[in-house]
C-alpha cells in the first residue's frame, strides 16, 4: 500500500504498511511483519469542519474605581498607535476622535464614548499596544 522512511535517534526505519483491514494493520518494519491493534476506529471526514468562535466586543471604557471620576480609554485589539488625536487638557465630546490604532492593516478610529477633559495620554505614536492597555485617561 504505502511506505515510510522515519529516522528517529539516528537509526533509520522503512515501514511499508501491507494491508488495513478494520482496526488491524498489518505493516512491515525493516523486513519484519507487524500486525498492529488500532485501539479506537479512524473516521474519515470528508469536508473538515472549521468552528469559529464568537467575536468579542470591543471594551469599553472602564472606571478606574468607582469613587474616581476618571476614565480609562483601553485598546480594543493589539495594534499599532498610528495618530493620537488629543492632548491633556483638551474638552472632547462623545464620537470625538481620540487616536487611530492600525491592527492587522487596517486603521481603527478610537473615539469617545463619554465627554470630558483628557487627563493623561499614555501613548505615543507609532507605539506598539495590546488588548486592554490604557491609552487615554479622561477626568
Amino acid at each position: 500500500m504505502k511506505n515510510f522512511k522515519f529516522k528517529i535517534y539516528d537509526n533509520s526505519y522503512s515501514v511499508k504498511i501491507v494491508s488495513h483491514e478494520d482496526n488491524l494493520i498489518n505493516l512491515e518494519v525493516n523486513g519484519t511483519d507487524y500486525v498492529v491493534e488500532m485501539k479506537a476506529e479512524v473516521k474519515k471526514a470528508k469536508t473538515p469542519i472549521l468552528v469559529r468562535s464568537a467575536a468579542k466586543s470591543p471594551s469599553a471604557p472602564v472606571k478606574v474605581n468607582p469613587g474616581s471620576s476618571k476614565t480609562k480609554i483601553l485598546a480594543p485589539i493589539p495594534g499599532i498607535v498610528v495618530s493620537i488625536d488629543v492632548k491633556v487638557g483638551d474638552e472632547i465630546k462623545v464620537n470625538d476622535r481620540l487616536l487611530v490604532l492600525d491592527a492587522m492593516k487596517m486603521e481603527n478610529q478610537i473615539t469617545a464614548e463619554k465627554a470630558g477633559t483628557v487627563s493623561a495620554v499614555l501613548v505615543k505614536a507609532g507605539q506598539q499596544v495590546l488588548q486592554s492597555e490604557v491609552l487615554i485617561e479622561l477626568s
